[in-house]
């Protein structure tokens, strides 16, 4: 029998969790609960605080699985984007509140913190949802300190096909920090899932 391809995979868990199956719930976690709570913890510095965003992303998941919309993009890709926005959105309250308990810092310093945490999960999304050829070419690049011709031997490709993904691979994170940061907020920026 043939790997099932991501898209049929998508489409069946959402149908999955629509029905209630449990067990789908569990394979979802397992499958992607080390991205939920890998975001969460890049954002706030803060394992309880990315525990608690990882039980609020599933248990969202779980109560609104027709929220995802295949047509946007796959599952992972919806899964760390409402992530990067839940752990955001704890940010905010955490140091608004502690803004105003205890007086130091400013309305700015908050802002900037917020932003520069948005900008790192931006960009760890980025990341976790380029293709995999991309991702690998980028990890042997930049965590393994490869050139891009040990990265095209150990990818088995030619040096050309390496640039072109490490250049690719840069571009699309290179937009981790384009984002509009006034004006209006992208989808869900600023409030709970």
């Amino acid at each position: 029998m043939a790997k099932d391809t991501p898209p049929r995979w998508d489409r069946r868990m959402q149908q999955r969790l629509a029905r209630g199956e449990a067990a789908a719930l569990g394979e979802l976690y397992d499958r992607f609960a080390s991205l939920v709570h890998s975001l969460a913890h890049r954002v706030l510095d803060d394992e309880e605080a990315a525990d608690q965003v990882t039980r609020e992303v599933f248990g969202y998941i779980w109560e609104n699985p027709d929220a995802y919309d295949p047509k946007q993009g796959n599952l992972r890709s919806w899964v760390a984007r409402l992530t990067q926005r839940q752990a955001v959105y704890r940010l905010r309250q955490t140091e608004a509140t502690a803004y105003a308990e205890t007086g130091r810092g400013s309305a700015e310093e908050l802002e900037q913190k917020v932003r520069q945490a948005s900008v790192a999960a931006r960009a760890d999304y980025i990341v976790t949802s380029m293709p995999a050829p991309l991702r690998a070419a980028l990890e042997l690049a930049y965590f393994q300190r490869r050139d891009y011709r040990q990265t095209a031997a150990d990818l088995g490709v030619t040096e050309d096909e390496a640039r072109r993904r490490l250049r690719l691979g840069l571009q699309l994170l290179s937009t981790a920090n384009t984002r509009p940061l006034e004006g209006s907020s992208p989808p869900g920026y600023g409030r709970s899932l």
